[in-house]
């Protein structure tokens, strides 16, 4: 049996406000285990990433309990279990892609070799080998994402937070990344918990899709997903995966019967 890497318990964040208190996530109960793709979708405002923000000690809950690999989550980002990947490539443009990469290695204290060594790794791991030296702004959006989550990927964390990475990206480039995120992880076998607005995309991607009403932020639905773990993108067209978005439409329906 695969043990719990995050694990959530009657969670509750109530944000202050000038306006009065906001309550961005109500009674949230789930359990993810290693090596699961899990996909958060909801509704803007829903909590999806507050939710994750709280998996990486960014926001703090205001009652219930949550950890991380049995610790809480900012022990666990003191012993580096996760790397971010933000909606935008947040890439420094006077760094090169190699730079930038090796930007949270420096920090860490990594030896020159060693940084040297892991860079080249992850580049090669998402597709970027040869564009090292090249700057951010000499590459298309797709390919900043790209060096974005080999940046995250670089300290060999076991657990990769994705806050919606593609949502900017026309579909075409979002389809090849999709794949090559599958990939990726079927080659490292990393937990990643990924929040995103698309169904397609939730589906196509994931082990367990979260499904979360409006706010405040309540889970409606966990859909365990059936699809094989290898996955060509002519599976969006099988009855199996029609199915599943079908319930995650029904699922964010049911969300706004709270409304």
């Amino acid at each position: 049996m695969r043990s719990p890497v995050i694990d959530a318990k009657d969670l509750n964040l109530v944000f202050e406000t000038n306006d009065g208190p906001v309550q961005a996530l109500k009674d949230v109960n789930l359990s993810i285990e290693r090596g699961d793709f899990v996909s958060f979708i909801g509704p803007s405002g829903c909590g999806k990433t507050t939710f994750l923000r709280c998996i990486a000690a960014l926001e703090h809950p205001t009652s219930g309990s949550l950890t991380v690999n049995g610790i809480s989550p900012d022990e666990a980002r003191k012993a580096r279990s996760y790397g971010y990947v933000f909606q935008a490539a947040g890439l420094y443009p006077w760094r090169t892609i190699a730079g930038n990469v090796k930007l949270p290695l420096e920090i860490m204290g990594y030896t020159q070799a060693d940084q040297e060594e892991r860079v080249r790794k992850v580049l090669s791991l998402v597709d970027l080998d040869g564009f090292a030296k090249k700057f951010p702004w000499q590459l298309s959006g797709g390919m900043q994402q790209r060096a974005s989550i080999a940046r995250a990927l670089a300290f060999d964390a076991d657990i990769l937070l994705m806050d919606e990475p593609f949502g900017a990206l026309d579909e075409i480039v979002r389809d090849r990344l999709n794949e090559e995120l599958l990939k990726l992880w079927g080659a490292t076998g990393k937990t990643i918990g990924f929040v995103t607005h698309s169904i397609p995309e939730a589906v196509y991607l994931s082990t367990k899709i979260v499904v979360m009403s409006p706010r405040p932020g309540r889970i409606t639905d966990v859909i365990e997903s059936t699809l094989p773990k290898e996955r060509p993108l002519d599976i969006r067209d099988s009855a199996e995966f029609l199915a599943i978005a079908h319930r995650v439409r029904e699922g964010l329906r049911a969300g706004h019967a709270y409304d």
